[in-house]
């Protein structure tokens, strides 16, 4: 495999091992598709549970979240296809013009689009069969330990010492998927018009918006805890950290109270979304940056 480029993010380190963990902060960083699946992957869990209550109504009000999480969920894959430089990229540790046999955390990515059609396939006007509330929670299960273990798999490849199975809990990347995909399904419910969906009413918003408070929460824990270890590194990106904060939770928020003053709320959904997915990457490889001589190449 060539060489990886430094980070451009990353300062010089003085020693042989410093500069092998500085060009490794790209790859450890999670890129942007492990940001845009995380959300899909939330997308799915979030309609599973609606369908497992019967909701929503409609087949477009099924169909339509399932393609977007399907877009979000294998935009990695897309790119790992892709001829040329896609093929020195890899999908949960997959190169496919390499390797001949995917990797676990491939495999079951790929088994989580079999509840995914089968929920497309089982999608009726009012979602009240009991095979269509199955395939549902299965599509919810299926995701969350997607998610779960792809985490798992991510930083028991990329970290030394290989953090203890208690530190290694997906709760805050479980979290994320739940606050950006369920933006994501407000959004595309925003976009779709349906009056009466309960991913438009005042609950689901006040939901998202606890969402918010709670993942910010979290990640400023994490921060600060890089921070009295490392107080040099994170001082140095304290503005590129305002800007990703900004951006990852201070946006979505207000864009949340704003639609629950306003009627049509496509506005503030659009608005909220795109700028949650940017300021996430943003800021998982600020983590990145500042971790990169616990990282191995």
């Amino acid at each position: 495999m060539p060489p990886i480029p430094s980070s451009p993010d990353a300062a010089p380190a003085n020693d042989a091992n410093g500069m092998q963990a500085a060009r490794a902060v790209p790859r450890a960083a999670p890129p942007l598709w492990r940001v845009l699946a995380a959300s899909g992957y939330g997308l799915w869990a979030w309609l599973g549970l609606a369908l497992v209550m019967g909701r929503p109504d409609g087949r477009s009000g099924i169909l339509v979240p399932l393609a977007a999480g399907l877009m979000l969920a294998g935009f990695g894959l897309v790119l790992a296809l892709l001829p040329g430089r896609g093929a020195t990229r890899d999908w949960y540790g997959w190169r496919p013009y390499h390797d001949s046999r995917p990797t676990r955390a491939a495999l079951l990515a790929f088994a989580t689009c079999l509840p995914m059609l089968g929920v497309a396939g089982l999608a009726r006007g009012d979602n009240d069969f009991w095979a269509t509330r199955l395939a549902g929670a299965a599509l919810a299960l299926c995701s969350l330990a997607s998610l779960a273990y792809n985490h798992c798999d991510h930083r028991r490849r990329w970290l030394r010492p290989v953090p203890p199975f208690s530190s290694r809990f997906p709760a805050r990347r479980l979290l994320f998927a739940g606050y950006a995909g369920g933006l994501c399904l407000w959004a595309i419910t925003a976009a779709q018009g349906q009056q009466g969906s309960p991913f438009l009413g005042v609950p689901w918003l006040a939901l998202l918006l606890g969402l918010v408070v709670v993942t910010w929460a979290t990640e400023a824990c994490g921060w600060r805890s890089l921070g009295r270890r490392r107080p040099e590194r994170t001082a140095a990106l304290r503005s590129a950290r305002c800007l990703s904060v900004g951006l990852a939770y201070v946006v979505p928020a207000l864009a949340l109270m704003l639609a629950m003053g306003i009627a049509p709320p496509l506005l503030p959904a659009a608005m909220a979304a795109p700028s949650c997915l940017l300021g996430r990457w943003l800021e998982q490889r600020q983590f990145a940056v500042v971790r990169r001589n616990d990282i191995v190449r």
